[in-house]
């Protein structure tokens, strides 16, 4: 979230810059209102322990005298229970402040160009040349379907809905492989530290990160077994859990950067998304992805974005997918970031880039909701970190891409090259 200094000292300019940046229009007289109520019942608070202190010091005094105290007594009961209620009025004020502030959008950095959607994104660089093909190609379902069917939505859809599929075969093996190989390059080459993460977490975990309060309803809850039991989601990205590693901890600076990498099944209601890429495998409820987070000093963060942004790009380098790289605008960014770069592959069947990975500098907004922090040599006080996370690719849309710009006029799907080892050296999947 925003440091709440902006709301009580800057008020105005920064519901100015929400509005232009993000079209977000902040409520200033309910935030003002609500901020004078804040300042007038903690000096009544005080007030009224300062004199319930006086009180109860007197009744010490007059009680060694012999004095009669009762009237004393009950003066202080009076001052404690208007305490407690001004206390009580003072905790209401301040969640609800808590509860505005964490709703609002986080600022987008300077370098982020100004526009309503994707329409206004800043292409940045393209790599490699979509291939040409001297056949009708196929769509990634078509493909997979005369691959002995390796890609089974009706099968999904039985087992547990609509955008659910069932991969098989040598489809499932290349899922597999896209999913090591992904791994092994972020572990090996690029430095991360692989991690292994609950796919459930509570709504402490959710709020860090940003999905709770105001993005509920695009997450799977889990009902309890038990009244009792903490509340569960399951996560919508592996970010969730890695970047709430260090909720409430401390960090020391030569810790920094921390990089983890982290293979999950990320989880989405799709809310809002109705008639959507409803065919194949772009939107579906479940998901895999290899989730790449960074923790740095503040000063890092810019670099540590185009450090994380190439690796991401290596994937696809390697794989020889032709693709294209974006910078968001300030309408197409996601709440907490406040800067992105999207990645998105060609697709020839859709004769477009389509997006792959996301990777988001979301500076102090996350790190100040967890109270994410490290200490610099020799200071006192800690400070909060900046986190950075992206998909190191998102599983599902690469193997989408695989099956488009790879498939042969006979049917078959050729391998590439960078993952043949993890194939048992296979060259290509055969029509069944």
């Amino acid at each position: 979230m925003l440091d709440a200094k902006l709301f009580r000292s800057e008020l105005t300019e920064t519901a100015e810059r929400l509005k232009a940046t993000r079209g977000f229009v902040l409520d200033v007289a309910r935030l003002d209102a609500l901020e004078q109520q804040r300042k007038d019942l903690q000096v009544r608070t005080e007030t009224l322990q300062a004199e319930r202190n006086s009180r109860s010091k007197a009744i010490g005094q007059a009680k060694a005298k012999g004095e009669d105290i009762a009237p004393l007594l009950a003066a202080v009961d009076d001052l404690g229970a208007q305490l407690e209620a001004a206390k009580q009025e003072l905790t209401d004020v301040q969640n609800e402040l808590q509860a505005i502030i964490a709703g609002v959008p986080n600022l987008p950095d300077a370098e982020v160009p100004l526009g309503a959607d994707e329409d206004d994104n800043l292409e940045v660089s393209r790599w490699g040349e979509p291939r040409q093909f001297d056949f009708e190609p196929k769509d990634h379902v078509d493909v997979a379907s005369a691959l002995n069917n390796g890609m089974d939505f009706d099968a999904g859809a039985k087992l547990a809905g609509a955008r659910f599929v069932v991969l098989q075969g040598h489809i499932a093996r290349l899922h597999r492989a896209l999913t090591q190989f992904m791994l092994d390059l972020h572990t090996t080459e690029h430095g991360y530290q692989e991690a292994y993460v609950p796919y459930l977490v509570n709504h402490d975990t959710l709020f860090g990160t940003g999905q709770l309060p105001k993005f509920g309803e695009d997450l799977f809850h889990v009902q309890g077994a038990t009244e009792n039991q903490v509340p569960l989601s399951l996560i919508p990205t592996a970010e969730v859990p890695l970047t709430n590693l260090w909720r409430d901890e401390i960090a020391d600076e030569s810790q920094l950067p921390l990089q983890y990498a982290a293979h999950t099944p990320c989880f989405r209601s799709e809310a809002g998304s109705h008639g959507r890429d409803t065919r194949g495998l772009i939107r579906q409820h479940q998901f895999d992805k290899v989730e790449l987070v960074w923790l740095v000093k503040p000063e890092d963060s810019m670099e540590a974005l185009e450090q994380l942004t190439g690796h991401a790009e290596k994937v696809l380098q390697l794989l020889e997918l032709p693709y294209r790289k974006v910078l968001l605008c300030t309408g197409d960014m996601g709440f907490g970031a406040a800067k992105t770069y999207d990645l998105e592959v060609w697709l020839p069947t859709q004769n477009k880039y389509r997006e792959i990975s996301s990777c988001s500098n979301m500076w102090d907004f996350q790190a100040r909701r967890m109270q994410a922090r490290f200490r610099r040599k020799g200071a006192k006080k800690p400070e909060l970190m900046h986190t950075l996370n992206g998909s190191g690719l998102a599983v599902g849309r690469t193997l989408v891409a695989l099956l488009e710009n790879y498939q042969q006029a006979d049917g078959s799907v050729a391998i590439p090259a960078a993952l043949q080892p993890y194939m048992g050296g296979l060259t290509k999947i055969s029509v069944a």
